[in-house]
């Protein structure tokens, strides 16, 4: 794991997509603010700060980082739409076996999806 990603990246680059979706889950409870975790402007956000520290990295060498900036956020992009699949998988086990079954057996299931 490499943290020093946590120190090229600026305070004002996270976005405010968290920000909204914690009040919304103060003024309408963690049910509704739950269906906000996954914010579409998140992924947006990530993918653009990704483009950008790679262009970065590249400037510093007096190059440009178009395309590696472009080939890094595709990267991510497919991994994002990985984990998309993989969520929709455990959200369709778990609905569908949660009723009449031992919870802690149908969530390791559907963690397994």
């Amino acid at each position: 794991m490499d943290l020093s990603s946590l120190r090229e990246t600026k305070p004002h680059e996270y976005g405010y997509a968290p920000f909204w979706q914690d009040l919304i889950a103060k003024r309408f409870g963690p049910a509704v603010g739950g269906l906000f975790l996954a914010f579409p402007a998140i992924f947006p956000a990530g993918a653009s700060l990704i483009e950008d520290h790679e262009k970065r990295r590249k400037a510093e060498y007096g190059l440009d980082g178009t395309v590696r900036g472009r080939q890094a956020a595709s990267i991510d992009a497919a991994g994002a739409s990985l984990g998309c699949i993989g969520l929709m998988a455990f959200a369709i086990v778990l609905w569908r076996g949660i009723s009449g079954r031992n919870a802690y057996w149908v969530i390791s299931v559907a963690s397994c999806a």
